[in-house]
């Protein structure tokens, strides 16, 4: 897909002011400090569009980014950072919760893990999140190019084995490898919501 325009439309800190719905949305979900914003900006190939940052769990809102005018990226809160307070997690958890479980114009959920380790339980817990919630999602693992070739084979067969599905793409924000085969199941995800009839609001 090409770019032509992608900015930061919202950022909601409560399920209140979360925007209304509208356009399709792909929703990126995954630990804390697991590359999320790295992985967003790569794929927009917008330098600095999504905020990156060295501490995990700074992110505590829903971002909201408009692309092309026809999709929403949001931005999901990182989950799993032990320095978080305990009423933070139960913020982060209703404020998620809500959005995944009632949100009509949500299309495609991408759940990201780190490649260079095995998917953890809290990752396994949002797995079977998604699932319950009947959403449609895919597995994106991060930081291949810190892996050798033979490493990617083995992070690759791990993840599929632990996550049980066969749905992953290992993905770069550095070299960008992964980038055409996850906008390809973005375009699917949109295509599919337009051929069903359900658009927004």
């Amino acid at each position: 897909m090409k770019i032509s325009n992608a900015k930061f439309i919202a950022s909601a800190a409560t399920t209140a002011s979360i925007p209304r719905p509208s356009l399709p949305e792909i929703a990126f979900i995954g630990r804390s400090n697991v590359g999320k914003s790295s992985l967003l900006n790569s794929l927009l190939g917008v330098k600095g569009l999504a905020r990156t940052s060295s501490t995990p769990g700074r992110t505590q809102a829903l971002n909201f980014f408009e692309i092309n005018g026809e999709l929403f990226f949001v931005d999901l809160p990182g989950y799993g950072y032990a320095k978080v307070s305990k009423a933070d997690r139960e913020h982060w958890g209703k404020l998620v919760e809500k959005y995944l479980a009632q949100r009509e114009t949500l299309v495609l959920c991408i759940l990201i893990v780190d490649a260079r380790h095995e998917p953890s339980p809290l990752d396994l817990q949002m797995k079977s999140w998604l699932e319950h919630f009947g959403l449609s999602f895919l597995v994106v693992t991060t930081k291949i190019d810190k892996l050798s070739a033979n490493e990617q084979r083995a992070s690759l067969t791990r993840a599929k084995k632990v996550l049980a599905t066969d749905r992953i793409i290992p993905y770069s924000a550095v070299t960008r490898a992964g980038a055409k085969q996850l906008w390809d199941e973005i375009r699917a995800s949109l295509t599919l919501r337009q051929a069903s009839g359900l658009g927004g609001q």
